[in-house]
């Protein structure tokens, strides 16, 4: 029987592009003149592949012979070699075999096209090669059928290869070959530039962009857009935002400052720490409090909405953390910045909103919040819309009231904190809530905390007793204190725990609350 390596799983599961199958692909491109997806190539790469090796066994019945250790040859004989992919060749020497193990035997000398020659065995009554039945069967699956089973190998491994290629480009996963795309001078990018500005920046997709230039009318439609996008993601004065499986375009000098240069308070501060030192319960407070730099790993599942506790350094930029259940609901893409649009759940107006993957954070909510007088605390939900790109967003209303609740003010650059009764309109956390009155003198008092390079535990000692005056036991609970550090440094729960944990000034006295040692009564 000629064994078809393709009908095997492991050809396909151990599967990687040869030079021939990038030939036979880029024929196909230039055949097309058209982009291609992944899976349009991989599949055609499958039935190719197919092709070929039957092929090569028509070839094989119809002008020579099956490589058999048990055969006999002749010199000039032409044989095929199933374990070589087929590959054939003549025979141009005989000798015997010199193997006392195995009896007497010849040896061929075979000479392959590309002029290499190699010693088969000949005229060997036993060998594993010789028990394979006569008959041809015929392919057991179809290329589609293999497809189906093995696909995802083959698309995963032409993905890699190509990505290495560089004479391949791809643009949201569709290839082309860079040397035959359509030339798109700087005039014509200069109208693209134009023609975004008029439209205060973007999004716009390439498709509204290439009525205005002046493109050659016998190229192929989806070619010209796939040149023009590729230009435009070549030219550093555009900016790639569109969400996965969408390419829009944005002037990069009308983005919003902070997208591009994030504001320093979003910045957490780096501290070296063992998170090993956190038992469950600590790590539980920490998921719970949901901070985008915690690096916990994200739920399998997220029920939306999607509840956020606003803490300051959010309030203040106008910003949603991008921890890993908001992640889940705003788009996603490939690219650093992605535009998508907010919109109010009680008004239904409509904001522009920005996802900075690198930074995680999601920007475009300053107006929002202030309208609201959102404090810091409050809660605020999201969830995404049936259309695609737009992410519903709505605060906890209530009836406006005066709360008692912890207020923070500065002296001489330090943290004072109080009870005070403000007005609060929305549901909020009591542990992260804090009244926040004068943010430009929190603004001195977190440059003085940069300027003399205080540590965290130098944060931490001066916020700790100001938050235990405001409870009759002196109790700070760790939430609590989370949200207050983050006025001044902004640092993830891990390393705030870690430094209660094993700073001996402090005793844990149970439910996430924290003394300080040696407090009477403890």
């Amino acid at each position: 029987m000629i064994q078809r390596k393709t009908q095997e799983p492991s050809y396909w599961e151990t599967f990687q592009p040869a030079p021939d199958d990038l030939e036979y692909l880029k024929n196909l491109l230039v055949e097309r003149e058209t982009p291609l997806s992944t899976e349009e190539m991989a599949r055609a790469l499958v039935a190719f592949r197919c092709r070929r090796e039957e092929e090569r066994i028509a070839h094989i019945l119809s002008g020579g012979s099956l490589y058999l250790p048990k055969n006999s040859y002749q010199v000039g004989d032409t044989v095929f070699f199933p374990s070589l992919d087929f590959v054939g060749g003549q025979v141009v020497g005989i000798r015997d075999g010199r193997n006392p193990q195995l009896g007497p035997f010849r040896v061929i000398r075979v000479a392959f096209p590309e002029g290499r020659v190699r010693e088969f065995a000949a005229e060997l009554p036993v060998h594993k090669l010789n028990d394979v039945p006569q008959e041809d069967p015929g392919p057991a699956l179809s290329p589609d059928e293999l497809y189906a089973r093995y696909g995802e190998f083959v698309r995963n491994a032409l993905a890699a290869r190509l990505e290495a290629e560089p004479g391949f480009v791809s643009l949201v996963g569709q290839w082309f070959l860079k040397d035959l795309l359509v030339e798109i001078p700087t005039g014509q990018l200069n109208v693209a530039e134009a023609v975004l500005d008029e439209a205060g920046g973007g999004p716009l997709p390439a498709d509204a962009l290439i009525g205005y230039l002046d493109m050659p009318k016998e190229v192929n439609p989806q070619l010209a857009l796939f040149s023009l996008n590729y230009a435009l993601f070549e030219d550093e004065r555009f900016d790639e935002v569109g969400p996965a499986g969408q390419i829009l375009w944005y002037l990069r000098r009308l983005e919003p400052a902070p997208i591009l240069d994030p504001p320093a308070r979003l910045r957490p501060r780096q501290v070296e720490y063992d998170h090993r030192l956190l038992d469950e319960t600590l790590l539980n407070l920490e998921r719970w409090l949901g901070d985008e730099w915690s690096d916990m790993v994200a739920p399998p599942k997220v029920e939306e909405p999607v509840r956020v506790v606003l803490t300051y350094p959010h309030r203040r930029s106008g910003t949603l953390p991008l921890s890993p259940a908001v992640a889940r609901v705003c788009p996603t893409g490939r690219t650093h910045r992605i535009r998508f649009t907010f919109r109010d759940e009680e008004t239904g107006e409509e904001m522009p909103g920005w996802v900075v993957r690198e930074r995680r954070f999601v920007y475009g909510l300053g107006e929002w919040y202030e309208r609201y007088d959102l404090p810091v605390g409050a809660y605020v939900e999201i969830r995404r819309a049936e259309e695609p790109g737009v992410v519903l967003i709505r605060r906890r209303p209530t009836r406006p009231k005066r709360e008692w609740v912890r207020a923070v003010s500065v002296e001489d650059g330090v943290l004072r904190f109080e009870m005070g009764r403000h007005m609060i309109s929305c549901e909020y956390d009591d542990l992260l809530v804090i009244a926040v009155t004068d943010p430009a003198a929190l603004d001195v008092a977190e440059e003085r905390v940069r300027r003399e390079r205080r540590s965290l535990a130098d944060v931490v000692a001066e916020i700790f007793p100001e938050l235990a005056k405001l409870s009759p036991q002196g109790t700070v609970h760790a939430a609590t204190l989370y949200s207050a550090v983050n006025l001044v440094m902004r640092m993830p729960p891990g390393p705030i725990l870690t430094t209660l944990v094993t700073d001996d000034r402090y005793t844990f006295v149970g439910d996430y609350y924290w003394v300080s040692r040696g407090r009477p009564g403890w």
